[in-house]
């Protein structure tokens, strides 16, 4: 059973002092929910909880955090299809990718089951004789997760399972949008044997319920994904504690375009970094830096791409892209596309609302030409299933285009030259560089994260999330006198 109350404290599923209505995207007249939102008593409550949950979870010893976590990673991957369903329903992605996201979810879990057993200490030499000096990792100890819509499940579980595993408790607010996907994943969690709040979810309004959880003294590390301006928000309140933050906001990813590169290659990874997800990625390629003597033939090949995708119900088969998240974000794409063409970008193709079978928030993917980097629409990041092409005469003139941006999340290049991926793996300013691959796309056993405005603080994901989700002692000890 998943529940919906959308609150859950001190192990217990509680009731919210007002509701949210949840409404399918790719059908308006379903109703998916009412769900609850928690006050700042509730939020209180779960912190306290979560403070003395975490002494008991870090003494339980490694073997314990191990057999949880694995336990919530399988049980995520053997119910991928029923969750991801609720994924697709909710925030919109094709049924494909919500199984998947679930799926990847489980991963994320399973993998930081073995970190929980790897050995993060050291052992070094004193300069001194007969002392000896242990090094070694510890927990944080209450962490607070601020997490989006757009991945509901798997955004989260990236945070939530280093953070168990590393011995912290959780306080998680999750977004008002996708509170259903919130509900599956912590009834997964909190039915383990685990300390009664260790692990909380505590929906709310950010004005409220956000900004309490970022101000506390009782919050000891802040997680957030989202976007530049709440990020920037969340720094100022947590710098008056001293609050340990890590932060991954905004992008506006590049794929370069070379005159080498394989075109229909280049399409196919163009249009599904570009549209996969309606765009709502942050790893999404909204800049494509195209090379002068390829680039009618690649925007021509790209427009017809586009066009060719299904745009339909999340849940319907054949589907490619799903709708629009919500209303407003609908709005908002709607006002990009406006704004690229009285900026003197054509519009090649998509970017109005289509209609369906079912009433929802449909967009059909959209691709403007003739665009300069200096434009709004290349500027700002759109989450939206709108992409830009800009032509560049050169190798570098692409690459100091690429560069020429706020953000530094992920980019990518196509071409068959050797020499030329190399210098971009060396030279491009970002976090996650792809070389003949989609700009969206990561591994999770690796580090996650970019430069710039795009993130702040340590890494996410792989063994790099260790440098967060814990505090570094360095114990010396006399090794005493021989006889």
């Amino acid at each position: 059973m998943i529940h919906n109350t959308g609150i859950h404290i001190a192990g217990r599923w509680e009731q919210g002092a007002s509701l949210v209505e949840n409404r399918n995207p790719s059908d308006l007249a379903d109703v998916i929910g009412e769900y609850g939102q928690a006050d700042a008593a509730k939020l209180d409550e779960a912190l306290a909880a979560a403070r003395k949950a975490q002494v008991v979870w870090w003494r339980a010893g490694v073997q314990k955090r191990h057999d949880v976590l694995m336990a919530i990673g399988t049980e995520l991957m053997a119910r991928a299809d029923e969750i991801g369903q609720m994924v697709s329903r909710e925030e919109g992605k094709p049924l494909a990718e919500g199984r998947g996201e679930v799926y990847r979810a489980g991963q994320f879990f399973t993998y930081y089951a073995a970190e929980a057993l790897r050995g993060h200490g050291d052992l070094a030499e004193s300069v001194r004789p007969g002392v000896e000096i242990d090094v070694r990792r510890e927990p944080v100890g209450v962490v607070a997760i601020i997490s989006p819509w757009n991945f509901p499940v798997a955004t989260p579980a990236w945070k939530i399972a280093p953070a168990l595993a590393f011995g912290n408790a959780v306080v998680w607010k999750p977004a008002n949008l996708t509170p259903a996907s919130a509900c599956a994943l912590t009834e997964i969690i909190v039915r383990q044997d685990i300390p009664a709040g260790l692990f909380n979810l505590v929906t709310g309004p950010g004005r409220e319920v956000g900004q309490r959880l970022v101000e506390s003294r009782e919050v000891d590390a802040i997680s957030f994904t989202g976007s530049v301006s709440v990020g920037r928000g969340i720094a100022a309140s947590a710098i008056a504690n001293m609050t340990k933050i890590q932060m991954e906001m905004g992008s506006k990813n590049p794929m370069l375009i070379m005159d080498d590169a394989d075109l229909d290659l280049a399409v196919s990874h163009a249009a599904n970094a570009a549209f996969g997800g309606t765009g709502q990625k942050c790893t999404a390629a909204s800049r494509l830096i195209v090379h002068e003597a390829v680039h009618d033939t690649f925007v021509e090949k790209l427009t017809a791409a586009a066009r060719a995708f299904t745009v339909g119900h999340a849940l319907a088969q054949g589907t490619q892209i799903g709708p629009v998240v919500s209303e407003g974000q609908l709005a908002q794409n709607l006002g990009f596309v406006e704004l690229g063409k009285s900026e003197g970008a054509e519009l090649l193709c998509g970017g109005d609302r289509v209609q369906r079978e079912t009433e929802g928030y449909f967009q059909a993917p959209a691709v403007f030409a003739n665009t300069r980097n200096d434009m709004r629409i290349n500027r700002e990041e759109m989450f939206a299933p709108i992409t830009c092409v800009i032509k560049a005469g050169s190798y570098d003139e692409a690459l100091a285009l690429a560069n020429d941006s706020e953000f530094g999340l992920t980019a990518g290049i196509m071409t068959r030259s050797l020499s030329r991926a190399s210098h971009f793996r060396a030279n491009m300013r970002a976090g996650c560089v792809m070389v003949n691959l989609p700009t969206a796309g990561t591994d999770y056993h690796v580090p996650f994260g970019g430069r710039g405005a795009s993130s702040y603080g340590p890494r996410e994901q792989g063994r790099y999330a260790a440098e967060f989700y814990t505090t570094v002692k360095t114990a010396y000890v006399a090794a005493g006198v021989p006889e």
